[in-house]
C-alpha cells in the first residue's frame, strides 16, 4: 500500500504549478475519487441500515416504521407481530454492543460524527484515524437499527471525511490540502445519502463556522465530490428525492405572519433540543461506571419512550412524509417532536453513535406541522396547506441548531424536490439563525475564520501582501553611515553620540558596501591593541539583506525573521547600493495593526495581536 501511494503521489506530482491545466486535472481526479468512495460508503451504510432494520426492528420486534418514497426496502417485511416489550429492550442491547465496539477500538467515534470531522478540520490538521470511519459505520448501524434515535449524516460524514484525510496523508499533501480533502469527503457523503448534492457541498463549507461564514476553499472540491457521490449512490438506490412533497405555493404575503410565529417556535424547540442533548451528555459523563455500558443505559431509556411512542425511535422520517401530505394528527406531531428530542439525547448523549441532522429534520417537520395545523384550524383561509409548514419547519429548525441557514434551505428543497417555498424558508431560516446565536448542536464550530486554528497567521499574510515598503517611507528612519576605511578607535567615539544599533557601511562614493550591528563588535570593544589596526570594512558583512520600496511587506517580514534582525536597509529599486534609510520590524507590525483595525475592527485586532506576538517570538534561523 505504501509503494502504491508513493507511486501515485509521484505520478500526479501534486506540487506542480497550482493553476496549470495539468494540475487542475490532477486535483479533479482526486476529488472525483473521493466522491466515488463516499458514494460507495453511502451505499454500504444504507444497505447495512436496511438489513439491520429488517432483522432487528422488523424481524424481532415486528415494528415497521412508515417508509418514505426515496427509500425502498430491499427485503420484504416479516410476519412478526408487533411486540412493545421487545421494542423496550432492543435499543439497550444495541447500545451495549455499540458501546463495546466504540470504546474498545475508537472512542472518538462516539456521539455524532460531524462534530468529529469539524474538530479534525480546525484542530487536528485534517487528520482522522483510519479506523474511525469503519468503527463509526458499524456502531451507528447497530445503534440506529435496534431503535436508537439518530441520523445518517454523522456516520457518512466521517466515512467521506476519513477517506479524504487518508488519501491526503498517503499522498503526503500539505495540511491545508488535507483539510480541504477531508471537507470534500464530508460534503460528498452527506450529499449522496440525503440525495442533495448541492446542499452537501454548501454544508461542508458552512458547517465549520457558527457565524455567517463559508470556507471558500472547500466549496468547489466538495461540489465535485458530492456530484460524483450522488451519482454513484443513485445508480444503486434510484434517482429522485428522499421525500415527496405536494406542489406547495406561496402566494399570500399575509401568510408570513404565521411563518414568523413558526420561527419563534423553532428557536424555542432548538434551544430545548441543544440543552437537553448536552445536559444528558454531561449527566452521563459523571455516572461512575465504565463508558462501555453507558450507551446501554441510554438505549434502555430510549426504549421506555419508544414503548409508548414508537414513532420516536430509529430514523422517524415517516412522520415527516405523513405531515407533508397533511395526514398527521396534531397530538402525534407534538408527541414525536418532544419524544425525538428525548430519545436522541438519550441515544447519542449517552455515548451512542449516530447523526443529529436526521432527528433535527423530524423534530422541525413535526413542530412545523403542529404550527401549520393550528393555524389551519383557526384560519383556514390564511393557511390552506399545513404541510407547507412541515417543509419550512425542517429547514428552520436545523438552521437554529446548526447555524447553517444557506445549506439547510437547499437541503430541504432538494430532499423534498420542492422549490416553491424559498421565500418563507429564507425568512424563517434567517430569523432562526439570528435568534439562535448562543447555542449550537455542533460544539466544535468556531465563529469564523479569524477564530480557527486552521487559519492562524493567514490574516497577517493577506494584509501585508497588499502593501509595499513605499507605503511606510514616511516612517523610515534616516541613519548615520560610516565610511568603510574608518578606524575602529574612531568608531568607538561615534557610538557615544548616537543611539543607532545598525550601521550601514559606505565607500568613497557613498555606495552601500556592507552593514553591521553593535552585537557584531562586542568581541573587540575591549581590545585596545586592535583599535588602530581594525577598519570598519573588516567588521561589516557584505552580504546585505535589504529591501526596496516596491517589495511587499510580507516578504520584508520574512527577511526580518530569517536572520532575527530588527532593522533592514531600504535601497533604491534600480540601484541596490543607494541607501534610502532603515525600516524597523515594529514599524511594519504597527502598520499591520492599523490596517486590520481600519478594515475589520476590534474582533480582528485580537487575532492581529496573537499573530504579531507569534511573529515576534519566532527564533532565528
Amino acid at each position: 500500500m505504501t509503494a502504491f501511494s508513493e507511486g501515485l503521489r509521484r505520478f500526479f506530482n501534486l506540487r506542480g504549478r497550482p493553476h496549470s491545466l495539468q494540475a487542475t486535472f490532477r486535483w479533479l481526479f482526486l476529488f472525483m475519487l473521493i466522491g466515488f468512495i463516499a458514494g460507495l460508503g453511502a451505499i454500504l451504510f444504507q444497505t447495512l441500515c436496511e438489513l439491520g432494520m429488517h432483522y432487528f426492528l422488523d424481524g424481532m420486534a415486528g415494528y415497521r416504521p412508515t417508509s418514505v418514497p426515496g427509500e425502498k426496502a430491499i427485503l420484504p417485511h416479516t410476519d412478526t407481530q408487533f411486540n412493545r416489550w421487545i421494542l423496550l429492550v432492543l435499543p439497550a442491547i444495541g447500545g451495549l454492543v455499540s458501546g463495546f465496539i466504540v470504546y474498545t477500538w475508537a472512542p472518538e467515534a462516539e456521539g455524532h460524527g460531524t462534530d468529529g470531522a469539524i474538530d479534525a478540520y480546525h484542530n487536528k490538521g485534517g487528520i482522522i484515524r483510519g479506523r474511525v470511519p469503519i468503527i463509526k459505520t458499524i456502531a451507528s448501524t447497530i445503534t440506529l437499527t435496534t431503535g436508537g434515535s439518530g441520523g445518517r449524516e454523522g456516520p457518512i460524514a466521517q466515512i467521506g471525511a476519513g477517506f479524504g484525510s487518508f488519501l491526503a496523508t498517503r499522498l503526503k499533501l500539505s495540511e491545508r490540502e488535507r483539510r480541504i480533502m477531508l471537507a470534500a469527503g464530508m460534503g460528498a457523503g452527506v450529499g449522496a445519502i440525503f440525495r442533495a448534492p448541492l446542499a452537501g457541498a454548501l454544508f461542508a463549507s458552512e458547517v465549520l463556522y457558527s457565524d455567517a461564514d463559508f470556507e471558500s476553499d472547500v466549496l468547489i472540491p466538495a461540489g465535485i465530490a458530492s456530484v460524483v457521490a450522488y451519482c454513484v449512490y443513485c445508480l444503486v438506490y434510484g434517482w429522485g428525492s428522499l421525500f415527496q412533497a405536494p406542489d406547495f405555493r406561496f402566494d399570500n404575503p399575509l401568510e408570513l405572519g404565521p411563518y414568523l410565529v413558526l420561527a419563534l417556535v423553532l428557536v424555542g424547540g432548538g434551544f430545548l433540543y441543544v440543552k437537553c442533548f448536552y445536559g444528558v451528555r454531561d449527566l452521563f459523563k459523571i455516572i461512575p461506571i465504565k463508558n462501555h455500558y453507558k450507551p446501554a443505559i441510554g438505549g434502555l431509556l430510549t426504549g421506555v419512550v419508544g414503548f409508548y411512542l414508537p414513532e420516536s425511535l430509529a430514523f422517524g422520517y415517516g412522520i415527516v412524509q405523513t405531515g407533508l401530505v397533511g395526514n398527521a394528527p396534531l397530538l402525534l406531531l407534538l408527541g414525536v417532536a418532544a419524544g425525538k428530542i428525548v430519545t436522541t439525547s438519550f441515544t447519542i448523549g449517552s455515548g451512542g453513535s449516530g447523526g443529529v441532522f436526521g432527528p433535527s429534520v423530524v423534530i422541525g417537520g413535526a413542530l412545523g406541522g403542529a404550527v401549520g395545523t393550528l393555524f389551519h384550524d383557526f384560519f383556514p383561509n390564511l393557511v390552506t396547506h399545513p404541510g407547507a409548514f412541515v417543509l419550512v419547519g425542517m429547514a428552520g429548525f436545523f438552521t437554529a441548531v446548526s447555524s447553517t441557514p444557506v445549506s439547510t434551505i437547499i437541503f430541504v428543497s432538494e430532499m423534498t424536490n420542492s422549490y416553491h417555498l424559498l421565500l418563507p424558508s429564507l425568512m424563517v431560516c434567517f430569523l432562526c439563525h439570528m435568534l439562535s446565536k448562543n447555542f449550537s448542536i455542533y460544539e466544535e464550530q468556531v465563529p469564523d475564520k479569524f477564530s480557527s486554528p486552521a487559519h492562524a497567521g493567514e490574516l497577517f499574510v493577506d494584509v501585508l501582501q497588499q502593501y509595499k515598503v513605499r507605503d511606510l517611507l514616511d516612517q523610515m528612519r534616516s541613519v548615520r553611515t560610516v565610511p568603510e576605511d574608518m578606524a575602529f578607535k574612531r568608531f568607538k567615539e561615534l557610538i557615544s553620540t548616537t543611539e543607532q544599533h545598525y550601521f550601514p557601511v559606505v565607500d568613497e562614493s557613498s555606495r552601500l558596501t556592507g552593514i553591521f550591528s553593535l552585537n557584531d563588535v562586542r568581541c573587540i570593544l575591549f581590545e585596545p591593541q586592535l583599535e588602530e589596526l581594525v577598519r570598519v570594512k573588516d567588521i561589516a558583512n557584505p552580504d546585505i539583506i535589504a529591501t526596496t520600496p516596491l517589495e511587499d511587506l510580507n516578504t520584508v517580514l520574512k527577511k526580518f525573521t530569517i536572520k532575527n534582525i530588527d532593522r533592514i536597509p531600504v535601497v533604491q529599486d534600480n540601484d541596490s547600493s543607494k541607501l534610502l534609510g532603515m525600516l524597523g520590524r515594529r514599524e511594519v507590525i504597527a502598520f499591520y495593526n492599523k490596517k486590520v483595525a481600519e478594515h475589520w475592527g476590534d474582533k480582528a485586532m485580537e487575532v492581529a495581536d496573537n499573530d504579531t506576538c507569534a511573529i515576534e517570538s519566532l527564533p532565528p534561523h
